[in-house]
């Protein structure tokens, strides 16, 4: 027991990094910085343009609230799933885990679970997957609705920046449907995930970097510069619409499938946390203020991307055009995990000489199956609340509790409160899961619904 101890005593010192380095080939590890501009990237993407919408659904100050006290929540669980990962990977002498081997240990720390370890690591891959290829899906309705909006304002398009009554950008020459833009995007997005190795895609990432950075700058500059007063907007939304707010928040907090990775490659591991608390404030006050500032400007007629709402003009125009080109950019390194997890099985079976054709081939079924899903359901704000209630809420919210409890409660370690705690949040979760499932699906069944009556009375007229 001694020596067992001295050697966890090791692990946790200097130690750990260096032979998590020499694993991966003595690379050097990231920095502070590097490491908290990861953080920002893996938590700002499609999620916060949505979260106008989300704040309208919930009202003016629960909206923001509840914005406050779900960025609490998902940062505890992401400083779980640290605490957790770190434990285990002390008792079982690894360098580092991932998301799924950490959920596999913390199972078998359970007698009657042990059996059945492996299916902890096959379910949390499983939703890291649906996660991933959903944001996929996401990006192909924003990219199409963004695109088409631009394209239908192309001959109207001025250098003045005023709107109309409605704040809404007026469409002037209808276009072709969404669906349609979205099997344009899809052989140039073929073509983008055939890229062999992510580092070719750095310098686009760099640049994609900054286009939604400056994109971001003028939203917020546009957003802030055109709030009408007196603001006469509800405080607190309807009740029914609270699941599609809580689905759209917590996609919007998608980063903890990055947390592992980005601790593991630290230099130094140790200080991940002031990384992690740092980086998540800064995530958690851009959701809350563009939410908030969002709805305020554009109200009842805030779009499911605030960009769907930005005016008729060269600046604006631009700014979703280079958004676009970031969320292009990004499809790729969302794609690159479900893509790690399904294809080297796959090819481990394959001969050498078919390697190549089937891995490609993988990857574009891989990338029409998401373009399908998305045309099926070409509602970017449903997709969004959708695929955070369904996936995002078991990672962000639902597993991490479960797995301190699978971690120290077998060890003794565990009070009572914390167990309580972890419950309610694991609950408090799941319920999102199932309002949000339920009120998304029935949204979308009913858009559906509605859609073909228009075109079934058109046609008729016609």
């Amino acid at each position: 027991m001694m020596a067992s101890t001295d050697v966890d005593n090791r692990a946790e010192g200097p130690s750990r990094p260096q032979r998590s380095y020499e694993r991966i080939g003595g690379r050097e590890g990231t920095s502070f910085c590097q490491t908290l501009i990861h953080l920002l990237k893996g938590n700002i993407g499609t999620g916060l343009l949505g979260l106008p919408l989300a704040v309208k659904n919930a009202g003016l100050v629960l909206g923001p609230i509840s914005l406050l006290c779900m960025g609490i929540i998902a940062v505890h669980c992401m400083r779980l799933l640290v605490k957790c990962s770190h434990h285990l990977s002390e008792k079982v002498d690894r360098p580092s885990l991932s998301y799924g081997e950490a959920m596999q240990y913390g199972m078998e720390n359970v007698s009657w679970l042990r059996r059945h370890s492996q299916w902890g690591k096959q379910t949390v891959n499983l939703f890291l997957i649906i996660t991933q290829l959903g944001f996929c899906c996401v990006y192909f309705v924003f990219l199409s609705d963004n695109i088409k909006q631009v394209v239908e304002a192309a001959n109207a398009t001025t250098f003045s920046c005023q709107m109309n009554s409605t704040n809404q950008t007026q469409v002037l020459v209808p276009s072709f449907d969404s669906r349609l833009y979205m099997l344009c995007f899809l052989p140039a997005i073929v073509l983008l995930v055939f890229t062999p190795d992510l580092r070719y895609l750095a310098p686009l990432s760099l640049v994609a970097n900054l286009m939604m950075t400056a994109s971001l700058i003028l939203i917020y500059f546009y957003s802030l510069t055109h709030i009408k007063f007196p603001i006469d907007l509800p405080k607190v939304g309807r009740a029914q619409d609270y699941p599609l707010f809580f689905g759209t928040a917590i996609f919007a907090f998608e980063g903890i499938g990055v947390v592992l990775p980005l601790e593991n490659k630290m230099q130094r591991p140790q200080k991940f946390i002031p990384v992690l608390y740092l980086g998540m404030s800064i995530v958690t006050f851009l959701y809350i203020s563009l939410g908030t500032i969002g709805y305020m400007c554009f109200g009842e007629h805030i779009g499911g991307s605030i960009t769907l709402n930005l005016p008729n003009c060269w600046t604006y125009q631009a700014v979703k055009l280079l958004y676009c080109f970031g969320i292009f950019i990004t499809f790729a390194l969302q794609f690159y995990v479900p893509a790690e997890i399904l294809i080297p099985p796959v090819l481990a079976r394959v001969q050498e000489r078919w390697q190549t054709p089937v891995n490609l081939l993988l990857r574009t079924l891989m990338v029409i199956f998401t373009c399908a899903l998305a045309v099926l359901i070409p509602e970017l704000d449903l997709v969004i609340s959708l695929v955070g209630s369904v996936s995002s809420s078991f990672l962000a919210l639902i597993f991490p509790p479960i797995l301190q409890i699978l971690t120290f409660h077998p060890e003794g370690a565990l009070s009572p409160p914390a167990t309580v705690k972890n419950v309610a949040i694991s609950l408090l979760g799941l319920l999102g899961f199932l309002t949000g499932t339920y009120v998304a699906l029935e949204q979308i069944v009913a858009r559906n619904s509605l859609k073909h009556e228009e075109t079934f009375s058109s046609f008729r007229v016609q």
